[in-house]
């Protein structure tokens, strides 16, 4: 059995035959699916649609598998009526990513017959056949069986479909009734006509043919008063006059005239203003305001300005604002629609051309059937005049370009959530939340400016809640305003509680989550998964592929979803970072709405997507720092889960690791503070050599801090010594010596529990680099030659290579340069071996060192400069800044005061930036030595004070005392 066989109706009870017999098709719910699908033929119906129609007020959790469930029996159902060829028709129900669609044949479903019958109808009129088109559409009518889909459950997902099909009936029925008069047909017509009236008493198209039907068979003094009872009920229950086409016949029957051709007389347009009320307490968007205002002024071509913005910006506000202001230069009038963008079903164009037409003076007959002539039919209207059309709420760019002017003179003015870039020329006002003036400013402009003004940080804080959004402001305002006795902290206080925040910013229709409500909504389902779990996740923006970890896609298909959140102004782009990467940021209170309805979702799928992206962060940054210099620090890999992004983001991690850790530090470090406690701990201990390498002494200090609650609540005795060692190394770089003890030895301690002699010997070499600092040499000397000993038995050569040069440090501090040389020639020997050029830099700068206490300067000062360029080429702030103020110092003892003061000047520059106040000490009483040895009084008395109260904060009484003898000379 072929599939044309088969018919579809849905203009009465819905019913499928096949061969004459009707199927069976199931329940309510499949029934309403085929009905939707119908009603859509050869067109996709999105997944969100059908559940609408199909659960309006509460869908379940289980509506999409429901929904699949209803899509296979209807397949069953049309495969039972097709004799072994069910595989044709069960084809017609296509799955696709978003939605289903049904094929049809026109010949096969009643609604496109009626259709074809209408259009060829309109044909054949036009061609001078009106008998023909009338039989035509006395066809298409008899295809009416009753309302469309009677029977079946209302939806509100049918309301805007189903209002068409019966405008369209309903104007195919006048279009039949024009023809009927028009040949003399009048009894018929006139009874038709009469008793459509009845269900229809303002359509002035029905009361015209009436009156011609009338005038035609004779009955002049009844067409006379049709024309008076439909006069007096337009005037008395809508206040206003029958239209021109109407006038127009009731002049001809007066006249005694026959009618022309029905639709021949021509439409002036009438002036038209149908703005809303302008905003009389307007406020802020000077920069967009004149932007708009410049844009749409243009008189030489037909602007078109977009206004696009996410929830609550204020967006219908600015557009009236600027239309009101621009009402001189379009004389013509300003038209204004609401396209319902936001809504469950947005409005279509050629609904709203027929409003626009109506609007203008066009009569309902007049209106064209299709969306095409009724688009040329605005433009022929708006040509050569100079008319605004303010198209607010849209939702896309097939909605706005059929409601387009094609002339110069007129001017569109746009709203959209959405981004709406396909329009040719078109100019896009992309609006933010408010700067902190103009919120300031228009919370006084609704509180008062004297209540704003009293208390600056409630207003501060009450400002911040808000997040800058001029609707939630706005709410604030109107709030305050209604309660003279609330100062500005009652507010500012209720709203500090985001779980309360969302309620307390409504007041009568207006919300900030109703206004959210409206754009979530509308987006696909993985979309909304996406935005309600990116409001879970802390700093202030972050890359793509964290959507794909938060929904546990390990492919790019995640940029789909990127891409519907942005253009929907729900993610905003913050701008890319300096490894190439778009960032993505979520306004405040939209994260606040994303967490409240994330609560919805399973505490289980949460944790899931939360663990997820801290996998993520820790793939990435153990794959960067592996590329960093080598460093005896990293730890060793743990059993937090990981979760490997998709192969672009890889490449780029190892194409650019240094790049992508300066990119991500603040990121990194959210996520250790946020992210699952296994993760946390690792990836706070695995970014140390990135925090080392250049300085990061704030971050570290956070991550460590965060992650060791956890390990401690957890009685993770590895994890716990891992962190302890790194929060040793920091108290040492930062000069807090009793806390670098404590940590370095309870971080022993908790290794030698757990039997772990690397890490034992790690935490033993830092007690030794203490010691070392304090000028305890013996026990530095102690401390050292046992975690030599342990780096030796673990197999560790970079430990052993950074242990012997710590001994050689100590013994040229003693004054044992032999001995000092020794283990620098070792530990070069190693780290060359190993390739280790992170630490052979480290080397070469003692060695050069040693060599200047030995007086072979030339090779003391070629050491320190390889030493600095290898520093300089892996990125190690510290050691650059040690190895300038050592080049510095001997540049000064060999008497090139030029090039020690530039050397020594950097290295001061470059202590304060990393925070190390020990260095910064030394290298200000090097920089005063020099001042004073040239000379120059102020420069060293400036120098040698700064030293001498750094030397003092730091404990080392001794030398701040020879400071003060050295600043008495000075006098």
């Amino acid at each position: 059995m072929s599939t044309t066989e088969m018919s579809f109706r849905v203009l009465g009870p819905l019913e499928v035959a096949a061969g004459g017999r009707v199927l069976s098709l199931g329940g309510a719910k499949p029934r309403m699916l085929l009905g939707s699908l119908l009603l859509n033929p050869n067109r996709l119906v999105s997944t969100d649609v059908l559940v609408d129609v199909l659960w309006p007020h509460s869908p379940p959790r289980s509506a999409v598998a429901n929904l699949r469930t209803y899509v296979s029996t209807l397949r069953a159902g049309l495969r039972g009526g097709t004799d072994g060829h069910g595989d044709r028709n069960e084809d017609r129900i296509r799955a696709l990513t978003s939605g289903y669609s049904l094929h049809v044949e026109p010949e096969e479903l009643d609604l496109l017959r009626f259709d074809q019958l209408v259009e060829q109808a309109q044909r054949d009129r036009s061609t001078g056949r009106p008998e023909r088109a009338l039989d035509l559409l006395r066809q298409a009518g008899s295809l009416w069986r009753g309302r469309p889909l009677e029977g079946l459950p209302a939806s509100p997902g049918w309301q805007s479909a189903l209002g068409r099909l019966t405008e369209r009936r309903l104007a195919a029925t006048e279009e039949r009734l024009a023809l009927q008069v028009a040949t003399g047909e009048y009894t018929n017509a006139i009874s038709e006509l009469q008793g459509l009236l009845e269900e229809h008493p303002f359509r002035e198209e029905l009361w015209r043919q009436l009156m011609l039907a009338l005038h035609g068979s004779g009955r002049r003094a009844e067409a006379l008063d049709a024309y008076t009872v439909v006069r007096r009920r337009l005037a008395d229950e809508l206040g206003v006059e029958p239209g021109p086409e109407l006038r127009h016949v009731h002049r001809l029957v007066l006249s005694g005239e026959r009618a022309e051709e029905p639709g021949a007389v021509e439409v002036e347009p009438q002036h038209v203003c149908q703005l809303p009320p302008d905003t009389p307490d307007f406020t802020g968007r000077a920069p967009q305001l004149a932007e708009l205002l410049g844009t749409l002024a243009e008189p030489d071509r037909m602007p078109i300005a977009i206004v696009v913005g996410a929830p609550g910006m204020g967006k219908t506000t600015l557009a009236t604002h600027a239309a009101h202001r621009l009402r001189s230069r379009f004389p013509d009038g300003q038209l204004h629609v609401d396209l319902g963008g936001t809504s469950r079903t947005p409005r279509d164009p050629a609904a709203v051309l027929a409003e626009l037409l109506r609007s203008l003076g066009v009569p309902g007959a007049a209106v064209p059937e299709g969306a095409h002539e009724r688009a040329a039919r605005f433009r022929s209207l708006l040509a050569d005049r100079r008319m605004l059309v303010v198209l607010d709420d849209a939702v896309n760019a097939a909605q706005v370009r059929p409601l387009l002017p094609a002339t110069a003179g007129s001017a569109v003015l746009v709203t959209s959530r959405s981004r709406i870039a396909e329009l040719p020329g078109a100019h896009q006002v992309e609006l933010g939340v408010f700067s902190p003036a103009e919120a300031v400013a228009l919370l006084a402009s609704i509180a008062g400016r004297d209540r704003v003004d009293t208390d600056d940080e409630a207003c501060d804080r009450l400002l911040a809640a808000c997040g800058h959004l001029p609707l939630a402001i706005r709410i604030a305002g109107a709030k305050l305003a209604g309660r003279q006795g609330w100062p500005l902290r009652v507010l500012a206080d209720r709203l500090d509680d985001e779980s309360r925040r969302l309620n307390e910013l409504r007041l009568g229709e207006l919300g900030v989550r109703a206004s959210v409500d409206l754009s979530y909504r509308g987006l696909a389902p993985a979309a909304a998964r996406a935005m309600r779990l990116f409001g879970l996740l802390e700093g202030p923006s972050q890359p793509g592929w964290v959507v794909g970890a938060l929904l546990g896609s390990d492919d790019a298909q995640y940029e789909d979803v990127l891409d519907q959140l942005v253009d929907a102004n729900l993610l905003r782009l913050a701008g890319v970072d300096c490894s190439g990467q778009p960032r993505y940021a979520m306004a405040d209170l939209l994260r606040v709405y994303a967490r409240e309805i994330v609560r919805a979702d399973p505490a289980e799928e949460r944790d899931a997507a939360l663990e997820r992206v801290a996998g993520g962060w820790l793939t990435l940054a153990e794959r960067a720092c592996a590329h960093l210099p080598t460093s005896i620090f990293a730890p060793a890999t743990g059993a937090a889960p990981r979760w490997c992004p998709e192969a672009a983001v890889l490449r780029l991690v190892t194409a650019d690791p240094v790049g992508w850790l300066t990119a991500e530090t603040q990121a990194l470090v959210a996520a250790v503070e946020q992210g699952p406690r296994g993760a946390a701990q690792e990836l706070a201990a695995c970014l140390v050599p990135w925090f080392d390498l250049r300085s990061h002494f704030d971050e570290w200090r956070r991550t460590h801090d965060a992650a060791l609650v956890g390990a401690t609540e957890d009685r993770d005795r590895w994890g716990e010594a891992v962190l302890r060692r790194g929060l040793g190394q920091l108290a040492l770089y930062q000069d807090r010596y009793p806390e670098a003890v404590e940590q370095f030895q309870r971080s022993r301690g908790l290794f030698d529990s757990v039997d772990d002699e690397h890490g034992a010997a790690i935490a033993v070499s830092g007690l030794a680099a203490v010691e070392r600092v304090l000028g305890n040499t013996e026990d530095a000397l102690r401390n050292c030659t046992a975690a030599l000993g342990m780096f030796v038995n673990a197999g560790d050569r970079h430990g052993e290579a950074y242990a012997r040069n710590v001994l050689g440090v100590i013994q040229l501090a003693a004054g044992r340069h032999a001995a000092a040389l020794g283990e620098f020639s070792s530990a070069l020997r190693i780290s060359r071996s190993l390739a280790d050029r992170h630490r052979e830099a480290h080397v070469l700068h003692e060695l050069g060192k040693l060599h200047f206490t030995l007086g072979r300067t030339s090779a003391a000062v070629a050491e320190t400069e390889r030493a600095l360029g290898v520093f300089e080429a892996i990125g190690d702030t510290q050691g650059e800044v040690y190895a300038r103020q050592q080049l510095g110092e001997m540049h000064a003892q060999l008497g090139d005061e030029p090039r020690a003061a530039a050397l020594l000047r950097a290295a001061l520059e470059g202590h304060r930036r990393i925070g190390d106040r020990r260095g910064e000490a030394s290298t200000a009483q090097s920089l005063g030595e020099l001042h004073q040895a040239a000379g120059r009084i102020d420069p060293a008395r400036t120098h040698i004070a700064l030293a001498r109260q750094l030397w003092r904060e730091l404990g080392s009484e001794d030398k701040a005392s020879e400071l003060t003898a050295a600043l008495t000379s000075l006098g």
